[in-house]
Order: structure tokens, then sequence, then C-alpha cells
């Protein structure tokens, strides 16, 4: 069983809210900065990587509210009770943790100050995390720790090289087909008003995040929505935060979302039993979508 999970069960959780809590509570992560989606998303779109963050700010952050609400909902009777006086052990843990907790602040420092481009700041990140774990952790050793490290991470980056390279030949084909402008014109025969439009393309958006991962969609539909977004008058950074909303809950919708085969397998429990378990947070997350599709306010605020 996963700690994360056993930590939930000790808190009184029933098993099922303990494995919907785990399974979708990180779903919010693919909104915020500095996430990997968001810096694709900006690069194919072609528009600020900081405009970007800032845009997703508050959409990340009422989705992490949506998460908050379902799990006080789902909390035991008295938890509140049980969990008075905290604020030593959140202190104890805030300290303990304090090497991880500057993570993005070295990320996102490095990038908004004006030190590093997007590339730099991530290899800064990735040296930052390499020497916390060797020198003052000890929990990687240069000699044995480190080879490994870096074997596993090429399998896995050399897997989505060759996931993002085959999405981008099939991205160059449809541009080279003028298939964006046919969408338009197709689009736009058939949708009139602007809001049906943002209907029908949270629909799409939802299966799409179910069944492909989040990059290959993003560099396979981001050329083909913006022109059409584009035509009805919608915002690019409001456009790649709808995108990347709605690809994050394609992660819980049953029965394909990929977060769903990864808590099966993690936890070693039938798919059918892990899609039960986060439908009500589906729904939840589900309203913060459309709060996050129809009031553009949240991803405008706050871009410079």
């Amino acid at each position: 069983m996963d700690h994360r999970t056993a930590k939930s069960l000790a808190s009184g959780y029933r098993d099922r809210d303990a494995l919907g809590l785990v399974t979708g509570a990180g779903t919010a992560g693919v909104l915020t900065p500095p996430s990997m989606p968001l810096i694709l998303y900006a690069v194919v779109a072609q528009v600020g990587i900081e405009q970007m963050f800032f845009g997703s700010l508050l959409p990340a952050l009422v989705m992490a509210a949506l998460t908050l609400a379902w799990g006080l909902l789902k909390a035991p009777q008295g938890w509140g009770a049980q969990q008075s006086g905290p604020t030593p052990k959140i202190s104890r843990a805030a300290w303990d943790a304090k090497w991880e907790l500057l993570l993005p602040i070295v990320a996102l420092g490095s990038l908004f100050g004006g030190f590093a481009t997007p590339v730099e700041a991530a290899a800064l990140t990735a040296l930052y995390a390499l020497l916390i774990q060797t020198m003052v952790h000890r929990e990687l050793t240069w000699r044995h720790g480190v080879p490994r490290v870096f074997t596993e991470c090429g399998l896995l980056v050399g897997g989505v090289l060759l996931i993002l390279g085959v999405a981008q030949g099939l991205t160059n084909f449809i541009i080279d087909m003028q298939i964006p402008d046919l969408a338009v014109d197709w689009v736009a025969a058939i949708i009139t008003s602007p809001w049906v439009f943002l209907l029908a393309l949270n629909g799409l958006l939802l299966v799409a995040g179910c069944l492909v991962d989040v990059f290959s969609a993003i560099i396979i539909l981001t050329p083909m929505l913006a022109p059409v977004g584009a035509a009805y008058g919608i915002d690019p950074i409001h456009l790649g935060v709808i995108i990347l909303a709605n690809l994050e809950l394609g992660y819980l919708t049953p029965p394909v979302g990929m977060n769903l085969f990864y808590a099966a397998y993690r936890f070693k429990r039938p798919i059918l039993e892990v899609g039960r378990s986060v439908l009500s947070l589906f729904a939840m997350l589900a309203l913060g979508v459309l709060a996050i599709t129809f009031i553009p306010w949240l991803s405008s605020v706050l871009v410079r």
C-alpha cells in the first residue's frame, strides 16, 4: 500500500475515499507553474511562457481548492477535532522539507528573474535536485546511485521523445494538408455561438485527455484548435488553460483515464474499483473546468 493511502486510512477516511483522494489529488499539477505541459503549450502555440504561467495560476488554485473541498467533504466525523493543534507538526514537517520546498523557487526564480531561459532553468533545477540528493540527504551515491538514476531517466526521456517525435510528425502532416484552415471553415459553418463552441471543445478535449497522453495531445491538437479559437475571439492564453484543464481532467475519466491505470497498478486494485472511487471527485473537478472555460477573467486577470 502506498504511504499516502495508508496515511489517509489512518486519518479515518473510508478505503474508497482514500483511494480516490490519492488518485486524483495531483491532477492540478498540470496547470501549476512551472509544469512541462504549460511550457509545451506556450512553445507550440507561440505565446509567452511567462504569460502562460500567470494565466494558469488562478485556474490551478480553483482546481486545487475543489480537490481540497472534496477531501473535506469526505473527511470522517470528528476529523477536525482530531487535527486540532497541528502547528508544531506542520512547522516541523516544513523544516524537514526545506530543501525540497526550495525546488520551485529555484526554477521560477531563475526563469522569471531573467537569469535563465526555460531550458537553462530546467537544467539548473535538475542540478539542484541532484546536489540535494547526493550531498545533503545522501540518498544517492556518485558511484552507484547516480549512474542508475541517469539510466532510468534516459529510458524515460527516450520513450517520451519517441512519442513526441511521432506526434510532431502527425502535426506536420496536419499542417501540410491545411487541416486547421478546413477545421475553421467547418466549425464556423455549424457552430455560430462561441459558448456552444466552448462546450463542444470541452467534450472533445475530455475524450482526448483520457485516450492520449497530455504531451502528444498538446502537440497534435493545439495547431488545429488555435486557429479555430482565434476565429471565435478566444484569447490564446485562455484557450491554453482550457485545453490543459480538460486534459488533466481526462486523467480521471473512466474507463481509460491514465491516472486510473496508474493507481490500479500501484495499489493492485481493479480498474473499475479505482474508477468508482474518483467519480464524485471527477464531478467536482468538472465544475471547475466549466468555471475556467466560461469565466475568462480567471485566465486573464494576472497576465501582464
